[in-house]
């Protein structure tokens, strides 16, 4: 997938585009749903595949206090696009003089003067332009005045409810990732570099890898999950423990995320790890001694082997 951060130019090498506009976090069922139906019929046309987008997410630029946490960081989202069959990703820097263009220019001077889209493909839920005063309505509007295809995707809905990174947020923020996972059609995951830790685990007889993700990512509730993690190629049973650690530390607000990885022996530090959350075993506690923490510890390997058919 090539990527790049203008639209100028693009129209003189590819002049035939397929395009699906969106903010696309999470990469979710309904954002699949979009991407899947819009690089059919790029592949109908024979023209490119492409996806427009911003980074970083808007809401940092106009409203920084409120602006959600990320699903997915910007490198894995892309690389979930690009598995999608995608071609083209444009992300464009969002700034403030972006955010003023109005959607007729944006539609005129972007989509059809700039990339001279052969399709557009959005949801329903789409906005766009100065203010998010552009409407999927507007835009099929547009598109038929300057001859493109506009294709306006209804909700995807599983279990009755419609599929949206916030709800998606919801579930991550109360630990309930196996419910999150049916919404976004894989298991939500973490990545980082493996960094030092107090060495507390080993010391208890559990060694655990310390993550480091990146700011601004949406970790999911405090609590104690099966994990599948992925390292240097080799996929991993775990046990991943998000929180402060409250037997030791008390009242330590900095959570960390800690994965004991089961039948691993080796040094993990400076390492990159996936780590994909299947199920949460339990809430975090502080127990009255470092026995019973341990016992505890042995419970949730038990389960998480049970769980998974070990």
């Amino acid at each position: 997938m090539k990527v790049y951060e203008s639209w100028h130019g693009l129209k003189e090498l590819y002049p035939r585009l397929v395009v699906g506009l969106g903010n696309f976090d999470g990469v979710h069922l309904g954002h699949r749903e979009l991407i899947g139906q819009m690089v059919s019929r790029a592949r109908e046309m024979g023209a490119v595949p492409a996806v427009f987008t911003f980074h970083p997410h808007p809401l940092s630029v106009l409203d920084p206090e409120n602006a959600p946490p990320l699903l997915l960081s910007q490198r894995a989202k892309e690389k979930l696009i690009a598995g999608l069959g995608v071609e083209l990703l444009l992300r464009v820097p969002f700034t403030r003089e972006f955010a003023r263009i109005e959607p007729e220019d944006f539609v005129r001077d972007v989509l059809w003067a700039g990339l001279g889209v052969e399709a557009v493909f959005v949801g329903y839920n789409y906005t766009f332009g100065y203010q998010g005063k552009g409407t999927p309505g507007l835009l099929q509007e547009c598109g038929r005045r300057y001859g493109f295809e506009v294709h306006v995707l209804p909700p995807v809905k599983v279990d009755g409810q419609v599929v949206s990174s916030t709800l998606i947020r919801q579930m991550l923020a109360w630990g309930e990732v196996d419910r999150a996972a049916r919404l976004m059609g894989y298991c939500p995951f973490v990545e980082g570099q493996v960094v030092p830790g107090d060495r507390r685990g080993g010391a208890l007889g559990f060694p655990t890898a310390n993550l480091e993700p990146e700011n601004g990512l949406l970790i999911p509730a405090n609590g104690v999950y099966v994990v599948e993690v992925e390292v240097g190629g080799d996929r991993f049973l775990g046990v991943a423990n998000i929180g402060t650690r409250p037997t030791f530390y008390g009242r330590d607000t900095r959570r960390q995320v800690e994965v004991h990885l089961l039948d691993f022996h080796g040094n993990l530090y400076g390492c990159w790890m996936v780590v994909r959350f299947k199920r949460r075993l339990r809430e975090e506690k502080r127990f009255a001694s470092v026995a019973d923490l341990v016992a505890q510890i042995r419970q949730d390997i038990s389960r998480a082997r049970l769980e998974c058919g070990e």
